[in-house]
């Protein structure tokens, strides 16, 4: 097996294609994904800071929601701006340094947020299951200890990605057909066998996202036993409310990500490599997007804080138009 690793097998630069057979179409999806960006960090930072400013919200299921809306941020900047770069000013060279970077950031930060709503998960059990032990069980040191825990992680299964893809020779093409560099993406330019990359990719993402997804199935599947046990329909009705934003923002989230995670590997026999890239850019702004939205909606005290801003802030300015 012919391996070299030495770095004068690495390219320079790597050229991000865009979406191949959609050119044309550039400027309009740009449009379509800066609106989409644009909404995400607005709305996760409005978000952030309303909990971070209100003392009634420092509570765990609210702690939860700032590092998802700060992830969301970091997560969707790994890519968008790129992209727009490649479609605004057909800027299609990243480094090979560069490369690696987002590759990392890209998985690292997606462990983080699988890891962050596992927590949250965890977070309805705990307050459903066992109300009582609640107050002892989800302290600040928990939360703080959980959150070490899930960067560990990421730090530990993400980084040999990364030199797994250094170890590879890429004496051929440097043209990655894509918005943005991803692993297995950039495995394949390679020259040599990249048996160990496939495995250990799948290794990366049975100790995250599968593991993950099953814990949070789990903790579901007693959610749901309790709350049918509960006397009234009026309890079980707010208790499944309280639910219905973590799940949906729990489908959005895995469904896209192991739908990319299956094409990447089985390859485009099923789906067009358009459908597939445009979707996996999706991957990274509709979620980020709607978050903030659905748990805007969805969380009554939120929703309390937001109307008693804005009554606020109407009664000030009638009070600076009387004064003046």
């Amino acid at each position: 097996m012919d391996i070299v690793n030495t770095s004068s097998f690495h390219p320079e630069y790597f050229i991000l294609k865009g979406i191949p057979g959609l050119e044309n179409s550039h400027f309009l999806l740009s449009i379509l994904f800066s609106s989409m960006y644009i909404l995400t960090l607005v709305g996760n930072s409005i978000l952030a800071l309303l909990i971070t400013i209100t003392e009634s919200l420092h509570q765990p299921m609210y702690i939860f929601l700032v590092m998802l809306a700060v992830t969301d941020v970091f997560l969707s900047s790994t890519t968008v701006p790129k992209t727009l770069s490649i479609f605004w000013f057909r800027s299609h060279e990243i480094s090979f340094n560069g490369c690696l970077i987002q590759v990392f950031l890209i998985h690292f930060l997606s462990g983080i947020e699988s890891a962050i709503l596992l927590l949250m998960a965890c977070d309805r059990y705990i307050a459903i299951c066992l109300p009582l032990t609640y107050a002892t069980n989800m302290t600040n040191t928990f939360i703080k200890r959980s959150a070490v825990l899930a960067v560990t992680r990421g730090l530990c299964l993400i980084t040999p990605l990364v030199f797994l893809l250094i170890r590879l020779p890429y004496r051929q093409s440097n043209v990655i057909e894509h918005t943005y560099c991803e692993h297995m993406g950039m495995a394949r330019l390679a020259t040599a066998d990249i048996l160990v990359n496939v495995v250990y990719g799948l290794v990366a993402v049975f100790f995250t996202s599968i593991i993950d997804v099953f814990l949070i199935a789990v903790s579901y599947y007693m959610i749901i036993r309790a709350v049918l046990r509960l006397p009234s329909t009026e309890a079980r009705f707010k208790a499944f409310n309280t639910c219905v934003s973590h799940i949906c923002v729990i489908v959005m989230f895995f469904v896209p990500a192991f739908f990319s995670f299956i094409v990447h590997r089985v390859g485009y026999k099923v789906i067009s490599l358009q459908v597939h890239i445009l979707l996996a850019n999706l991957y990274f702004l509709f979620p980020p997007m709607m978050n903030p939205i659905i748990y805007g909606v969805k969380t009554k005290e939120i929703r309390h804080v937001i109307v008693l801003m804005l009554v606020r802030n109407m009664f000030r300015n009638r009070d600076k138009g009387r004064g003046t």
